[in-house]
């Protein structure tokens, strides 16, 4: 199990300030407004132990780089690990639903927009719901992920990103 450190710490709290979806680099970035001596390799090696308790989930996209987001668990928090906790109930308030399971993590279903001219990517709190009658007669769906794309709120209204 990994250790509670002040870079775990700085990243989960961009991840779920944040709202979206974020690349490395970008997470890299807003940690290090906690942390300032925090680098690239760290945060490579802390999300991949963020992953790997089901805190984070990684978000691919068609053509783009991976990014990663809070994952929402249906399962408490480890015993001595209260951040696991808020990090979850962070990520449930900024997802809003949880209506079909995931992965090991129980990350809720829930879809992404990119937006083309920043870059960004934020989860769409919504599914249209069952696939199953856009698939091939005999075929069986079993997921689906969808990404809607195009300008967000902020490059739409012209503000500072």
């Amino acid at each position: 199990m990994e250790r509670h450190t002040r870079q775990r710490q700085a990243l989960l709290d961009a991840l779920a300030c944040s709202g979206q979806a974020l690349s490395p680099p970008d997470l890299l970035e807003q940690a290090r407004a906690h942390v300032p001596t925090l680098n690239l390799s760290t945060v490579y090696r802390q999300i991949k132990g963020l992953q790997d308790a089901g805190l984070v989930v990684r978000v691919e996209l068609p053509g783009q780089p991976a990014r990663f987001e809070m994952a929402v668990s249906n399962e408490p928090a480890p015993k001595g690990h209260a951040y696991a906790a808020d990090a979850a109930a962070a990520a449930v308030a900024a997802h809003g639903h949880d209506h079909q399971a995931g992965s090991a993590a129980h990350e809720a279903h829930h879809h992404h927009f990119l937006c083309m001219q920043c870059d960004r990517v934020y989860p769409i709190h919504a599914c249209p719901g069952s696939m199953s009658d856009l698939a091939p007669p005999g075929f069986e769906v079993q997921r689906h992920d969808l990404t809607l794309r195009g300008r967000c709120a902020t490059c739409v209204s012209g503000a500072p990103a």
